[in-house]
């Protein structure tokens, strides 16, 4: 296998920790071992940490599982070096006092925490996209405001404040990366106005290298640059045989019902980005697969990122670095069972990558 080297590019690798109650042996099959608690969704983050990992992805969701701020303030002085990427739905918190919620976490951990912004319907409520985007904007214009220790005053469709900022900034004085993700025309024109770092789920090469060149003329035209980054499972195996039955087996007490009542659960389940995640599965041969080891099987249980990389050290790796030709910068991971795939990973491809967290000082 390939060894990296000082010319290889460098790019951020996550790990995912379960807190949504999205951890199975086998998909659609709940198993009291694997469900969301403390105990076990801090196993996973620490062995993120243990197999070299430079970050952790904290998902959020109101009916599902654990709370995210709360985990992460109870992970914080258990890391040493690992970073946190901590989802918030907004509008869940009113904006000024989930700054003071980040700002006090990042402090924790010195600057090793920064932000998924996910643009959700609240709990109880239904929004449009256009205007729910619209409000997610200027959340994100308060939030950053105020991490970046500024005052703000704005009379917004959503928001009307005019408030200093909390003692407690970013570490540093500045705010965390705001990383975030959709595909519709409002969610690519919130990112290219106020994200820095645009997350994908998974897509083929080409659907890929279309949404970063559309995204970075989109920031162009708002004066700025994104980073980009992109969330996949993967199934690594000494052997494509091997990793092929691993992905079957993953499916094989799977029925229809249950993988459309997983799939239905979110808030978030009839987005542009899930809807382009059922496209690929439509579009995939008999066992599911759209692309060279780009696998759609798992979006058969799961409401977003639907698609896993399913192949041998070397595949995984030659895929990873093509995603990197085509922008990405950072990758966040996952896979069944998180924590046994996590050590996989780490063990087999992670050495092989030359990686370093993404900074908010670069």
């Amino acid at each position: 296998m390939p060894v990296p080297s000082a010319s290889t590019p460098s790019c951020e690798v996550s790990w995912f920790s379960a807190l949504c109650d999205d951890d199975y042996e086998f998909l659609g099959v709940p198993d009291k071992a694997l469900q969301s608690s403390w105990e076990h969704c801090r196993n996973i983050v620490l062995g993120a940490e243990k197999g070299g990992f430079d970050r952790i992805l904290l998902p959020s969701g109101y009916s599902l599982g654990l709370d995210t701020i709360a985990f992460a303030g109870g992970m914080a002085p258990l890391l040493r070096r690992l970073k946190l990427l901590t989802a918030i739905r907004c509008g869940e918190v009113w904006a000024p006092q989930q700054a003071r919620q980040i700002a006090t976490l990042d402090q924790m951990t010195e600057g090793r925490l920064d932000i998924n912004i996910i643009s959700s319907d609240l709990p109880g409520e239904t929004l449009e996209s256009a205007p729910r985007y619209r409000r997610t904007l200027e959340y994100m214009h308060i939030l950053r405001a105020l991490l970046n220790g500024q005052p703000v005053e704005t009379q917004g469709e959503f928001y009307k404040l005019s408030i200093a900022p909390p003692r407690l900034q970013g570490y540093g004085g500045k705010s965390p990366l705001f990383y975030f993700g959709g595909l519709s025309e409002a969610a690519r024109e919130t990112a290219a106005a106020a994200a820095d770092v645009y997350l994908m789920w998974p897509d083929t090469l080409e659907g890929v290298r279309d949404v970063v060149t559309d995204m970075r003329a989109r920031a162009a035209r708002h004066g700025r640059t994104l980073k980009f980054g992109y969330r996949v499972h993967v199934i690594v195996r000494d052997t494509e045989i091997e990793a092929r039955a691993a992905a079957s087996r993953l499916l094989s007490k799977l029925d229809a019902s249950t993988g459309a009542s997983i799939r239905n659960r979110s808030l978030d389940a009839a987005t542009a980005g899930v809807l382009r995640q059922g496209e690929l599965r439509d579009r995939a041969d008999s066992e599911g697969y759209v692309e060279d080891i780009l696998w759609t099987g798992i979006g058969r249980a799961r409401s977003g990122c639907g698609a896993a990389l399913v192949g041998t050290p070397d595949q995984i790796l030659a895929k990873l670095r093509v995603y990197q030709e085509l922008g990405m910068e950072a990758f966040i991971l996952s896979g069944y069972p998180h924590q046994s795939e996590c050590d996989l990973f780490a063990r087999h491809v992670l050495p092989h990558l030359n990686h370093a967290s993404l900074s908010r000082f670069d």
